[in-house]
């Protein structure tokens, strides 16, 4: 049965088709006979109880230069739709956090994917510290004489904005590195929020492993390498993705939390592990689709909406 879908995310007229996970969504969603509807996060309204949101109706194509084409802007309510998409980029903001709490006003009959509630009481570097054993020696902490002591314990570490996202603002201190406290003066002044601190993983030489889940299942992974002189993995500061096969371990790691996540409306899920370490769960928007379709040859997008399809059957 076609769904009436609503992708809430950046502008979709300059995103990388050969690699934007949410142009995949769409692309599968319309080949599955779905009818898309696009608007940016600035576009979204509340007002006496009721969603709107003001933006195009949409049709996506394989063809760079030419990979949409969107109707004449109108304003919808989205409780007319079947599912509202929240694929916006970080940086996990108010801005982020506001549009959480205004999709929560839908009603039930409307799903939200990831689950609007849970992407905001589980951003991704704290989520991930409730999996105790998983994960590596973590901090969480504004004060200095803290994270001072977090780094004479550890020895290496990575130092980070916690709601950072793509690599950005990620530092690693050798043991004998004294740029703590300038780091901190510099994190401090410009926002009121802790830092995390994190014992230095060496395996991450190796690569930092992106794991797909969906509906609380691996899907596969792929493997991201730094680049030469790059202590972060990351595809937007020219990590290299390389096709990689999960391990024992990683299926242990999916095994404890996939649960929590199907439950709590995660649906898409990336996870990153570095050696046998967990260190995010990234559930505001995940990427890593169209690498891990290119090298395992598996749909991983028609999982997706095949768990979205099952979820919405079960609401009617």
């Amino acid at each position: 049965m076609p769904l009436k879908i609503a992708f809430q995310m950046d502008p979709i007229e300059h995103v990388d088709i050969k690699a934007d996970s949410s142009f995949r969504l769409a692309e599968e969603a319309q080949a599955r006979g779905h009818e898309l509807f696009y608007y940016t996060p600035d576009r979204l309204v509340l007002e006496e109880g009721q969603v709107r949101a003001r933006g195009r109706r949409m049709t996506v194509r394989r063809i760079e230069g030419d990979h949409v084409t969107l109707g004449e802007m109108e304003t919808i309510a989205l409780s007319d739709v079947d599912v509202v998409w929240l694929r916006q980029d970080p940086p996990f903001d108010m801005g982020y956090i506001t549009t959480t709490h205004v999709l929560e006003f839908l009603p039930a009959s409307t799903l939200v994917v990831n689950d609007p509630f849970w992407v905001r009481n589980y951003p991704e570097k704290l989520l991930v510290l409730r999996f105790e054993g998983l994960t590596p020696p973590t901090m969480i902490a504004r004060d200095l004489d803290s994270l001072r002591a977090f780094k004479e314990a550890h020895g290496d570490i990575i130092l980070k904005p916690l709601y950072g996202n793509g690599g950005a603002g990620v530092f690693k201190l050798p043991r004998d590195d004294r740029n703590l406290t300038s780091l901190h003066e510099l994190f401090t002044s410009i926002n009121r929020e802790p830092l995390i601190a994190q014992k230095f993983l060496a395996d991450v030489s190796a690569g930092d492993k992106r794991i797909i889940l969906v509906d609380g299942a691996p899907v596969g992974a792929i493997n991201r390498v730094p680049a030469e002189g790059e202590t972060r993995s990351n595809m937007h500061v020219g990590g290299r993705p390389e096709k990689i096969a999960l391990t024992d371990r990683d299926r242990e790691i999916c095994a404890a939390i996939g649960p929590l996540l199907r439950e709590k409306g995660q649906v898409f899920v990336g996870i990153d592990v570095i050696g046998r370490y967990l260190t995010e769960i990234n559930v505001t928007s995940p990427t890593g689709i169209q690498e891990l379709e290119r090298f395992d040859g598996v749909n991983v997008a028609e999982k997706i909406w095949q768990a979205i399809e099952a979820r919405c059957a079960d609401r009617t």
